[in-house]
């Protein structure tokens, strides 16, 4: 509503953005194809905007998912600001996967790796999966151990927790939590080419959302048939055009209404 730009456009943006073009690329991209170009610095705050509306209606989604999942965080150096000697700030991207479905459950950009910023990753699993999580599976990062049993809490007629923390290291030989690995993988493909992710961390939390809602309701995953981990863990969401970005936003829209 009272944007200048076609839902086309914003959206193609939002899509090509996602799929590996800088925010520069989008905007050589348009001069060839809108008479009406933008600024790479609107195409900026499209992301930014409409990653936010469309994460305040998939964050209170419930979805499927299978009894296991891996949960990890990645590491990134932020620029504090566009000034070469500003220095960087150390923040981190806490993931949570289903393992059946691969459906990102939850993710999220903090500047700290706290046991308190671990534990809100946690709690937004079982509010979106409830009873059918039985196994996390962590590193050996100690804040997880606490973070998972507070999240699930003890059982006192089993004398039990409710939940199975499964705890991998690499010193132990045990591998890796390969599949949300091979997330973090995904997700460092497409940021290895970002220059420090300055600016605030409001401002790297939205760019990050926008790339758990491209792998989660976009992107077609060759593991699963070539469907999207939508489709698997949100049946009742069906897509009717082949822009879901579009039908995305009007659904987030919706629901504020």
């Amino acid at each position: 509503y009272r944007m200048r730009n076609s839902p086309q456009k914003i959206t193609c943006a939002l899509d090509l953005f996602c799929r590996g073009l800088s925010t520069r690329g989008v905007q050589e991209h348009f001069k060839a194809f809108f008479p009406h170009n933008s600024d790479h610095s609107t195409i900026l705050r499209w992301i930014r905007k409409f990653s936010l509306k469309i994460a305040n209606y998939t964050d209170n989604l419930k979805i499927q998912t299978g009894s296991y999942i891996e949960v990890d965080e990645m590491e990134f150096h932020r620029r504090k600001s566009n000034k070469k000697k500003a220095g960087v700030d150390k923040n981190w991207l806490i993931n949570g996967i289903d393992v059946k479905n691969r459906f990102l459950i939850s993710s999220s950009y903090f500047k700290y790796r706290s046991q308190k910023n671990i534990k809100k990753i946690l709690t937004n699993v079982k509010n979106k999966t409830g009873e059918q999580i039985k196994i996390v599976t962590t590193d050996g990062y100690t804040a997880y151990e606490k973070a998972v049993k507070k999240t699930w809490g003890y059982d006192n007629k089993l004398g039990r927790y409710k939940i199975n923390h499964n705890v991998v290291t690499q010193r132990k030989g045990e591998g890796f939590n390969i599949w949300v690995e091979r997330l973090n993988g995904t997700i460092r493909q497409r940021t290895k080419t970002f220059r420090g992710l300055h600016g605030s961390v409001e401002s790297a939390y939205a760019i990050m959302k926008s790339l758990e809602i491209y792998y989660n309701f976009i992107n077609k995953h060759g593991a699963l048939n070539g469907k999207s981990p939508s489709e698997l863990a949100i049946p009742s969401l069906q897509f009717q055009t082949a822009n879901r970005w579009l039908e995305l936003i009007k659904l987030s829209v919706n629901r504020d209404i």
